[in-house]
């Protein structure tokens, strides 16, 4: 304030601003209308939300003026006349437009008042715009530190199978732009975690995903994603290439991808075999990383998984007997006999080509190979479990006990 305003020349600005702020008020509103669409296309109670602001931008400079000292408060107070839900449909950029709108109208009265007074709207106007930016700095937290604890509460329903029927509508909330696919990629939370570089590099690959920290155990729940520029005729990535390009977000240890499930409501079923191949990948000391849960069925089973026991079971045991008994015999007879060619046509009086042939036939019907050692392992523990389990033919067949 320049030192030649005298106090009774301040009073009477004063006076006059008062008496003029309702004008003032009258005056923006109408500007606000004529230069800014998106406030012309506001619903009534929106614009009358916007017009308190701004009325309480001209009382507050009136304060301010009297009292210029009183700056940091009376300036966080122009937003306190705005409703919550005005901070969510109007942006930063548009609040300030509407700053700059209201100082122009003030300034173009204030013409030929005096310098100080110009000044003082300046001064005003900057501590005003800092002000919003501060407000919606504040917002900007809170909305993140929501949306972190959401998709806490998400992946960690994900995680128990506790899905209930406001799953979705929660997982929308976050933003979820999946679809698809999904599977459960679990791992050690590094000591220097940058969860924005992770995102970074799922938006890169065409997925999304959903981040839970669980203490030393980090877990990824990804979707595949449409990206913008992406060519719709490109093959996508398999989960294990998106894993091996997500591995360097993690920590040292195990990294067990769980198998691909039709959409992000029967996630469960994906990350609870990650977590259970998770707890045993420990006993396979050559366990690549990653690694899928399913390349740990016998470990899963042999601790006591009752899904792992359940896949062995109806994925090799049952589709091979159904086939052929002869695929069943021929790969017991390969396995107990260290998966010799010539040993196992011995035992079955056949020749060794037709051992070679029935074991193809069993790699075309399961997918896995007898002939490599770790895939041998997880053909003999389905063998086992299928072998020593109920057979549902026998239990169906079998006669009841009479009522006593």
């Amino acid at each position: 304030m320049p030192r030649s305003t005298t106090p009774a020349d301040k009073a009477e600005t004063l006076a006059w601003l008062r008496r003029i702020s309702g004008d003032l008020a009258t005056a923006t509103t109408k500007r606000l209308e004529d230069s800014l669409p998106w406030y012309a296309e506001m619903p009534p109670a929106r614009r009358s939300a916007v017009g308190l602001v701004a009325q309480a931008g001209i009382t507050s400079f009136i304060q301010w003026y009297d009292d210029p000292n009183s700056t940091p408060w009376i300036a966080a107070d122009v937003f306190l006349a705005a409703p919550r839900e005005l901070l969510r449909s109007v942006s930063l950029t548009q609040t300030l437009q509407l700053i700059r709108v209201t100082v122009e109208v003030t300034e173009e009265r204030l013409q030929g008042k005096g310098e100080d007074l110009r000044e003082s709207i300046l001064l005003y106007s900057r501590e005003v715009a800092f002000a919003a930016a501060d407000v919606y700095a504040r917002a900007a937290e809170a909305r993140g530190l929501w949306d972190a604890r959401l998709e806490a509460l998400v992946v960690d329903s994900i995680l128990t199978g506790e899905a209930d029927d406001e799953l979705p509508s929660r997982i929308a909330a976050l933003g979820w732009h999946g679809h698809g696919e999904v599977s459960v990629l679990v791992g050690t939370t590094p000591a220097q975690f940058d969860v924005d570089q992770l995102r970074r590099t799922a938006r890169k690959l065409g997925v999304d995903v959903l981040i839970g920290v669980q203490g030393s155990r980090l877990v990824l729940v990804i979707g595949r994603s449409q990206s913008p520029g992406r060519d719709e005729s490109e093959p996508e990535l398999p989960f294990t290439e998106i894993a091996r390009h997500l591995e360097p977000g993690f920590g040292a240890g195990y990294l067990v991808l769980g198998p691909a499930v039709p959409a992000l409501v029967d996630a469960g079923q994906s990350a609870r075999a990650a977590l259970a191949g998770f707890a045993v990948a420990r006993a396979w000391r050559n366990a690549p990383r990653p690694v899928e849960a399913d390349d740990l069925l016998p470990e899963r089973a042999l601790a006591g998984d009752p899904l792992a026991k359940q896949t062995l079971v109806e994925r090799i045991y049952r589709p091979l007997q159904a086939h052929s008994a002869d695929l069943v015999t021929t790969l017991w007879s390969y396995l107990d006999n260290g998966r010799s060619l010539e040993a196992t046509a011995r035992e079955l009086f056949v020749h060794p080509n037709t051992v070679r042939y029935r074991l193809k036939r069993v790699s075309d019907v399961i997918g896995w190979d007898a002939t490599g050692p770790r895939e041998a392992l997880i053909l003999q523990t389905a063998l086992i479990l299928g072998s020593v389990g109920p057979d549902p033919a026998r239990r169906r067949s079998a006669p009841r006990r009479p009522r006593t």
